[in-house]
């Protein structure tokens, strides 16, 4: 095993917060000395069929940990999927029956196994204990956690506050996930931001049952291809696990160059070392960011296809780069707020047309693009906090990315 230092430096790699740093050192000193891993568990509702990348979130940490050495848990929420985790829910979840659950799950392992070394990979179900429990059971796991406490979360304090309903199985739901932490005896649990309420529960029973607590860490939410709101198919802003290769080649290539260091980061298996020195280079001017972009989205397809289907994939790109006359070094302004705003008025203010009427004639004459579409309509009033590519003529390019 490496050293607790060098440990720790892939640990915190992309981390939000590790509770308890302290703690987490001394039980990797102890996992050192003793040659016992830690186990390390992350939870899977399968409430859907596919993955996307911002679920691989989790799963890239979680081969970090595979390969310093430890256990790592693929948990299948095959029970708690049948209750709908509500953390973010402004409602109550739709719940699955056992045979929708059942379904997903199967295409789950499918996919996590394009990140995770399977034989070093431990797969779990809730159910296996859950399904067991009897109502004496879930009312003496009820009994350690008090409705105080529960309704703390945020989302819960909201729709109390907003007089929307929240169920009494709801409120189960923290329970159950952090009991999962005692049946498996976790050391550790990964989760996203929005779980970290759910995380620290685990630690809370874990202790209750006489326990050493877990560490928690806790993971960004991926934004998705807008650069906005949290990668969601839901939104159309995902690039899905199973997406074809040249569609998930172009839907990388179109998140802005500051969201790239955040997927590189987060998504990348890149050492820290050579990151830092890609930024570098960008920063000087000594590489252009599309080539970076390039490098990413060719190690993303290569992981979910294979490397010939992402040098392809690149070739595929280029071409069609190139068959459109759009150069490599398109200048880049940030996008201007929530508020739509006038199309002549974003040509004029960034020097694509002299003035507004400019703006105006050369629509008219069909001489102004927005994202490979000609625009027709000279009123026509671009949303706020999305990204676009505008042409103007053959030569004249901007590019707006996100905040």
């Amino acid at each position: 095993m490496l050293s607790v230092p060098e440990q720790l430096k892939t640990i915190r790699r992309g981390a939000t917060e590790i509770i308890d740093e302290k703690e987490l050192t001394q039980l990797l000193k102890k996992s050192i000395k003793s040659g016992r891993p830690l186990r390390v568990k992350a939870g899977f509702d399968p409430t859907a069929p596919d993955l996307h990348l911002g679920h691989t979130v989790l799963l890239q940490k979680m081969k970090q940990f595979q390969e310093l050495g430890h256990e790592v848990i693929f948990l299948i929420g095959d029970f708690t999927g049948m209750i709908g985790d509500p953390t973010g829910k402004s409602e109550t979840r739709k719940s699955l029956t056992p045979e929708e659950v059942k379904e997903n799950a199967r295409t789950y392992l499918d996919q996590v196994y394009l990140i995770l070394d399977k034989d070093k990979t431990t797969v779990a179900y809730n159910s296996e204990w859950m399904g067991k429990f009897t109502s004496v059971d879930m009312i003496g796991l009820a009994a350690k956690y008090t409705v105080a406490r529960m309704v703390e979360r945020d989302d819960f304090q909201k729709r109390l506050a907003a007089n929307l309903p929240v169920s009494i199985h709801e409120l189960l739901y923290p329970l159950i996930q952090g009991y999962d932490s005692v049946a498996l005896k976790a050391d550790v649990e990964l989760g996203g931001t929005d779980q970290k309420f759910n995380l620290l529960v685990g630690r809370d029973l874990q202790r209750s049952y006489g326990m050493a607590p877990q560490m928690v860490i806790t993971l960004p939410l991926l934004e998705g291809t807008d650069g906005v709101q949290k990668m969601s198919k839901s939104l159309g802003n995902s690039i899905g696990v199973l997406d074809p290769a040249n569609e998930m080649f172009g839907k990388i290539m179109s998140i802005s160059d500051d969201l790239m260091w955040r997927y590189y980061e987060l998504l990348s298996d890149i050492s820290e070392k050579d990151l830092t020195g890609i930024r570098s280079k960008a920063k000087k001017g000594e590489m252009n960011p599309k080539d970076a972009k390039v490098q990413l989205a060719r190690e993303i397809v290569a992981r979910y296809h294979s490397q010939s289907v992402a040098d392809h994939a690149v070739q595929e790109f280029e071409s069609v780069f190139k068959q459109k006359g759009i150069p490599e070094d398109i200048p880049e302004v940030k996008t201007w707020g929530e508020e739509p705003m006038w199309i002549c008025k974003i040509l004029a203010e960034n020097t694509l047309t002299e003035s507004t009427s400019a703006a105006r004639r050369l629509i008219q004459q069909g001489a102004v693009a927005v994202n490979g579409e000609k625009v027709s309509d000279a009123n026509l009033k671009l949303e706020g906090n999305h990204e676009y590519l505008i042409k103007v003529g053959k030569k004249r390019f901007l590019k707006i990315v996100s905040n």
